[in-house]
């Protein structure tokens, strides 16, 4: 580390949690963001204020107005823009030390996979079930963490799956069965929820790659905005799950 960064992240590297070698992992790691929306606004700016060497954000659709009540990595100006461009700025302004690659086309699954592989962790900000099935997929092929968010309405929830132990990958949540899914475009969401939970992205990641993986593993958060409770439950491995099982 630089004195520069040293003072950059002095507040950090002071819990023993982190310290200065956790703060060397941080600044040498690579995040992979799908979805540079209400969820991944607030995990790429906190990460890159956390001083993640290297962002990989991703999102291929344009800044629109009804986006700025929720996605705050863009701004008025932006509207009609690439989020991926809008976020890249906002994420340099923010720190000029992270390196941001930027990805404002749909990836084939091959080229999906290529980008997890180059990740050291994946933050799934996606709003539809069939990327997330997708990223859970690669996720589990490459060994590569997953955390995965969501939120509608005042409710959110997150959970983090972590390659190579007794804990479950997303498909062992879900089914796969989506035709019924709801969506925030359908529903409505409460803005600051969202950033809840993507802010709560960004902090389990930068737990699992400074090695706090055991206190996370496997445990289901869920938010209930309206009434300010907080739910846990731990979620089991799918001995018969077909992503992740070794039957």
């Amino acid at each position: 580390m630089t004195p520069s960064d040293e003072s950059r992240y002095n507040r950090q590297i002071k819990l023993p949690q982190i310290g200065e070698e956790g703060q060397q992992k941080i600044i040498d790691s690579t995040v992979l963001i799908i979805g540079m929306g209400g969820l991944g606004s607030p995990a790429a700016m906190y990460l890159a204020a956390a001083g993640i060497g290297k962002l990989i954000i991703s999102d291929f659709d344009v800044v629109e107005e009804s986006n700025l009540q929720r996605q705050i990595i863009h701004q008025t100006k932006n509207v009609g823009d690439l989020k991926a461009h809008s976020a890249r700025q906002t994420i340099l302004d923010i720190n000029p030390d992270c390196q941001v690659e930027m990805i404002d086309r749909e990836l084939d699954d091959e080229e999906l996979e290529d980008f997890i592989n180059k990740a050291n962790i994946v933050l799934d900000c996606s709003d539809n079930f069939p990327t997330r099935f997708a990223v859970n997929r690669f996720c589990v092929q490459t060994k590569t963490p997953l955390v995965s968010a969501a939120a509608i309405r005042l409710e959110g929830q997150i959970l983090s799956f972590i390659p190579d132990t007794d804990g479950p990958c997303y498909q062992c949540l879900y089914s796969g069965e989506y035709e019924n899914a709801q969506t925030c475009e359908m529903e409505g969401v409460l803005g600051p929820v969202v950033g809840v939970m993507g802010t709560l992205q960004a902090l389990q990641a930068l737990l699992i790659l400074t090695g706090h993986t055991q206190e996370i593993i496997g445990k289901l958060q869920l938010f209930d905005g309206l009434n300010m409770q907080w739910q846990q439950v731990q979620i089991p491995k799918n001995p018969t799950c077909p992503i992740c099982s070794n039957d």
